[in-house]
């Protein structure tokens, strides 16, 4: 062996941390027949838009024992890769017998959500008077606002299998999303250009999120898990035209843009 090399280590591997993306399916019912035809609904629902994606069970609200291998079979035949499980700790062990690790699900920074402004109001840069003699502790007892984090900004075609996550923050891109690419942000999603793969806003459940393009063809789009298959083409009042999808109660709306 090399004696350098022996001095500082292997060097043929490093371990080092990462942040996985993955899809969490919560399981709202023990019963296997309920988890596999609500699966095969999902699934035919989403097309191949889950496809070979990493998956996370969350069985933490279920107190009944779940049928791992059956949830472990069914999810493999529809091309999902389950990586780990959230459960109760009196039915832990019969998922980690399964070969699903536990993994623990952390808190992402709060993220502000999104907000509309009030149509008569002009959103602008103020600042708040601040008494000339305040106390030191009280100012340093002022919460300083929350910064929300910059968008992402893609300047270029994403092209088929391609996919673009903007984590906790928007997701803007300047050109056109082919069909077969993926577009996902926790906030709000811009595509100054063609969109006409798939985009999923509010992916961490931001009901106020919304997608906005210049030119609206997709194949699919998504507010906060809400996802609509775009398989007969759009009305020609939207079709290719600029466009906002938004979260109407648990249905998607589109509206043309600037209407």
């Amino acid at each position: 062996m090399n004696e350098q090399t022996h001095a500082k280590g292997p060097q043929a591997l490093d371990f080092k941390s990462a942040t996985l993306y993955a899809v969490r399916v919560v399981l709202r019912s023990a019963d296997t027949a309920e988890q596999l035809a609500a699966l095969a609904q999902r699934m035919q629902d989403a097309g191949s838009f889950f496809e070979d994606e990493p998956v996370v069970i969350d069985a933490s609200a279920i107190a009944a024992t779940v049928d791992w291998p059956a949830l472990i079979a069914a999810l493999r035949q529809y091309k999902l890769h389950p990586v780990g499980v959230v459960a109760h700790p009196d039915h832990i062990d019969a998922a980690l017998d399964s070969g699903l690790p536990n993994v623990e699900l952390s808190s992402p920074p709060a993220r502000p959500q999104t907000q509309a402004a009030p149509e008569q109001d002009v959103p602008a840069l103020s600042v708040a008077p601040q008494p000339a003699t305040a106390p030191p502790q009280a100012a340093a007892a002022q919460a300083a606002p929350a910064i929300a984090p910059a968008a992402l900004i893609i300047n270029r075609q994403l092209r088929s299998g391609q996919r673009i996550y903007a984590r906790h923050t928007d997701l803007i891109v300047v050109g056109a999303v082919s069909q077969g690419a993926e577009v996902i942000a926790d906030g709000n999603i811009h595509v100054y250009g063609p969109l006409r793969g798939k985009a999923m806003a509010g992916a961490r459940g931001d009901t106020n999120a919304r997608v906005f393009t210049t030119e609206l063809d997709p194949e699919l789009v998504a507010i906060a898990g809400v996802y609509r298959i775009i398989e007969t083409r759009l009305d020609p009042q939207l079709r290719n035209k600029p466009a906002v999808v938004a979260l109407d109660g648990d249905k998607l709306r589109i509206d043309p843009l600037g209407a």
